[in-house]
C-alpha cells in the first residue's frame, strides 16, 4: 500500500465516528420526519397508520393555527434581526474605539451567549414579572407604573425580542469588531488626510468594507429567528393568546402533546421549505451584488 493509500485509509478511519453519529442522529431522523409527514401515524396500533399523501400538507396550510404560528415567527424574526445587526454593531464600533480595556469589555459582552436557554429565561423571568421583577421595580421607584412585559399581547413578543438580543448580541459584536479590526487602517487614515469627517469615514470606507460580514450575520440571524423556540416556551408558553407561539413550539406541540406526529412532521418540513427559500433567494442576491 502506497504512502498515499495509507493516508487515505486513515482519514477514513478517523471520519468514521462522526459519518456513523451524523448517520444516526440526522441522516436517520429526516429520512423519518419525510415518511412521517406523509402518514397519519397511530400509535395505540400500528396496523391502523395508513399513508396519507399530502394531507398533513395541506391541513397545516388550512390550519389558522398553523398561520398565527408563522406570524408569531415572522414577527420575532422582523424585531430581532435589525435588533441584532444594529446593537452588535455599534457595541463592536465601541469597543474598537477604546483604547484599554477592550479585551474585558469583550468578555462582558460576550458572556451572556455562554449561558444556555433554560438559565436565560429563569432569569429573564424574574426581570419581567409584573409584581416584583427588576424592570417594573425600577419603574416604580421612578414614579410610573408596572408595565405588562409577558401578560400583554401586544407587549409580550418585544419582550422575547428584548430578552434574546441580550443573549446572543455578544457573539454578534464579536464577529463584527473582528472584522473592524482587519480593516486596514491606510484606508482610514487616507480617508482622514482627505478631509473626511468621522461619519463621512465610516459611510464611505468603514461600512461598506463590512457588508460581507454583515450579510452573514443577517443571514444567520434570519434562520435562527425561523427557529425561535425555548425563549418563548419559558417566559410566556407562547401566550398570551398564542402571541408568541412560533413554528417551532407549534410544531412540538402538536407532536409530542397532541400526538400527531405525521401533521407535526409536516410543519417541520413546511419551516424548512420558508427557511431554504430564505436561503436561497439570499444567494442570489449575493451573487447579483457580487457581479456589479
Amino acid at each position: 500500500m502506497t504512502a498515499r493509500a495509507k493516508q487515505q485509509v486513515t482519514g477514513w478511519i478517523l471520519l468514521l465516528p462522526y459519518l456513523a453519529f451524523f448517520a444516526i442522529f440526522v441522516v436517520v431522523p429526516v429520512i423519518v420526519s419525510g415518511w412521517l409527514s406523509v402518514v397519519q401515524l397511530d400509535l395505540a396500533n400500528a396496523g391502523a397508520s395508513k399513508f396519507v399523501g399530502l394531507q398533513n400538507y395541506s391541513d397545516a396550510l388550512k390550519d389558522n393555527f398553523f398561520w398565527m404560528a408563522t406570524q408569531a415567527t415572522g414577527k420575532y424574526a422582523i424585531l430581532m434581526v435589525p435588533s441584532v445587526l444594529i446593537v452588535g454593531t455599534a457595541m463592536a464600533l465601541g469597543m474598537n474605539s477604546m483604547k484599554r480595556g477592550r479585551d474585558m469589555a469583550r468578555t462582558l459582552i460576550y458572556l451572556p451567549s455562554m449561558l444556555n436557554v433554560a438559565a436565560t429565561g429563569i432569569l429573564w423571568q424574574w426581570f419581567f414579572n409584573n409584581e416584583f421583577g427588576l424592570f417594573n421595580y425600577g419603574i416604580r421607584q421612578a414614579g410610573g407604573q408596572g408595565v405588562p412585559w409577558l401578560t400583554d399581547a401586544n407587549m409580550a413578543m418585544p419582550s422575547v425580542v428584548l430578552m434574546s438580543l441580550w443573549w446572543t448580541v455578544g457573539g454578534t459584536s464579536v464577529i463584527v469588531l473582528t472584522a473592524l479590526q482587519q480593516i486596514p487602517k491606510v484606508f482610514l487614515e487616507a480617508a482622514a488626510l482627505d478631509g473626511a469627517r468621522n461619519n463621512q469615514i465610516f459611510g464611505r470606507v468603514t461600512l461598506p468594507l463590512l457588508k460581507p460580514v454583515l450579510l452573514f450575520v443577517f443571514v444567520t440571524t434570519t434562520i435562527t429567528s425561523f427557529q425561535m423556540f425555548g425563549q418563548a416556551m419559558i417566559l410566556t408558553g407562547g401566550g398570551p393568546t398564542f402571541a408568541t407561539r412560533g413554528l417551532v413550539q407549534f410544531m412540538f406541540e402538536t407532536a409530542f402533546n397532541g400526538y400527531r406526529f405525521g401533521y407535526g412532521a409536516a410543519i417541520s418540513w413546511l419551516l424548512f421549505a420558508m427557511i431554504a427559500g430564505f436561503s436561497v433567494l439570499q444567494a442570489q442576491v449575493l451573487k447579483v451584488r457580487e457581479a456589479k
